[in-house]
């Protein structure tokens, strides 16, 4: 106990012990707070939407239990490895990258003892809800409780509770999306739908690997897509039409939008002869790293244009910095908790695309940012003029309590709540989609509180907004 009688281990909900406090991430001030809690109350048991994340469609297409508590919590999760490496713990200590974990219980002891590396983060507060709201563990996770969590944990998943399926049910989930290349089958989507379950997961259209010259094995496939589809995509006409059989072919199994993970959010809008021309020395191998660069933005008008056409929704994520460490990719590959955040241009970047399509009132364009400074000063004032765009919430480093809270005081003021489209998770880890959403509606709810408080909205709107935020502007952004 401290000197002033609060548990340092625990806190209390009610009359039992809890990790969690309920009244946390709402204002600090009374009167916010009691808005906040009326709010969330209001909205804590809608269904979650989640148009865009990258969990495995293979886990509810075989709904096999997860094998283990490391294989839930730290290996497919990039938050948690990177900060253990940033501390120094190895790569090879995690078995990251491995297929079958070796020495589970100790890359979970390894995960234990550095949890206090985690106090104050988002991650911290991903995972208490897992072990609190799903595993019932209610003292703070340490070294010397590690093997009570893990075999807490591991009885729980050979359970059929926790079988994928019914943890999707548990969730409350009403659509769960996964990212997918464009040379993917779709084969586990297909096994789902042909299995009778009611659950809806959805593919989206991730094209990289098939417009970004500097993917890895980008020719070859260029030639997959030509394998799948017919066409020969070695020319500029047979390597458009390919692309478009394949959104079609996404969308018919229940697509509803495509995802653009682009170094820079650089358009481009070249002729017909100059874009044919291009290709053919992106494809020959002659063109410049600044060549490279327009053929990618070149592509991102392409896709917008298709966008027009079969109405699939437009996600624009540049910013990221891939792969900043050289050793650990050529160690391990992608997705290692390597990718760095970088500085955006989006007035310019975007003008080319605009200039084609920004009017198009059928033609939804959701920009993402890892650069919040662009916030007040480029991307709500275009998301506040053009009909085609929206504001996607905080990613990545930014889907935090503060990243969050900062994203609705800088961007609210010109683009309003009505131009942004609500909360998507983005993670690859299963368990932390309800924590995460409900961080969203907490901070939300918390918004909203302080403009009541404040006078400048009132408590009825609030009611509505906090539905709208929660559930109403995804559902429309997405066309769900």
């Amino acid at each position: 106990m401290t000197d002033t009688g609060v548990c340092i281990t625990s806190r209390r909900r009610g009359t039992e012990v809890a990790l969690l406090h309920e009244d946390r991430l709402f204002p600090a001030d009374e009167a916010s707070r009691a808005v906040a809690r009326r709010l969330y109350e209001g909205i804590k048991g809608l269904p979650i939407v989640s148009p865009h994340g990258h969990t495995q469609a293979r886990w509810f297409a075989r709904n096999e239990p997860f094998p283990d508590p490391v294989k839930l919590f730290v290996q497919p999760d990039h938050y948690v490895f990177r900060m253990l490496y940033s501390q120094g713990v190895t790569m090879e200590e995690l078995e990251i990258g491995e297929e079958q974990i070796e020495e589970p219980r100790e890359v979970w002891r390894i995960f234990a003892s550095h949890y206090h590396l985690f106090r104050g983060t988002p991650t911290r507060l991903w995972l208490d809800y897992a072990f609190q709201e799903l595993f019932g563990l209610t003292e703070r996770l340490g070294e010397k409780n590690a093997e009570h969590y893990y075999d807490t944990i591991a009885e729980k998943l050979e359970t059929r509770e926790f079988l994928p399926r019914a943890l999707y049910e548990r969730f409350g989930i009403e659509v769960l999306a996964t990212t997918d290349s464009p040379l993917d089958v779709l084969a586990d989507h297909a096994t789902i739908r042909k299995s009778g379950w009611k659950g809806r997961i959805v593919p989206t259209f991730r094209p990289d690997p098939v417009v970004d010259p500097q993917a890895p094995g980008f020719l070859d496939n260029v030639r997959a897509l030509g394998a799948l589809t017919g066409d020969d995509t070695f020319t500029w006409r047979g390597y458009l039409r390919a692309l478009a059989r394949r959104r079609e072919f996404f969308k018919e199994m229940g697509a509803k939008a495509t995802d653009h993970g682009h170094p820079t959010a650089l358009t481009e809008d070249l002729g017909d002869t100059s874009a044919a021309t291009l290709f053919e020395q992106v494809i020959k191998g002659t063109a410049y790293a600044a060549d490279l660069e327009i053929f990618r933005g070149q592509m991102l008008t392409e896709m917008a244009r298709m966008s027009l056409e079969d109405g699939l929704v437009m996600q624009i994520h540049p910013g990221s910095v891939r792969n900043h460490n050289a050793q650990l990719f050529a160690r391990y590959g992608r997705d290692i908790g390597a990718d760095i955040p970088a500085a955006m241009n989006y007035v310019e970047a975007l003008r080319p695309l605009l200039n084609r399509f920004g009017n198009e009132r059928d033609l939804t364009i959701i920009l993402f940012t890892l650069d919040e400074t662009t916030y007040s000063r480029e991307l709500a004032p275009l998301a506040g003029h053009y009909p085609c765009l929206k504001l996607g919430p905080p990613w990545w480093f930014l889907d935090s309590p503060e990243g969050m809270r900062r994203f609705r005081e800088t961007a609210t003021e010109t683009a309003g709540f009505y131009n942004t489209v609500g909360f998507n998770d983005d993670t690859r880890a299963f368990l932390s989609i309800p924590a995460r959403h409900d961080v969203a509606r907490r901070i939300d709810a918390g918004f909203l509180g302080r403009l009541v408080a404040d006078h400048r909205l009132d408590e009825d709107e609030a009611v509505e907004l906090a539905r709208d935020l929660t559930v109403g502007l995804v559902r429309k952004a997405y066309k769900l």
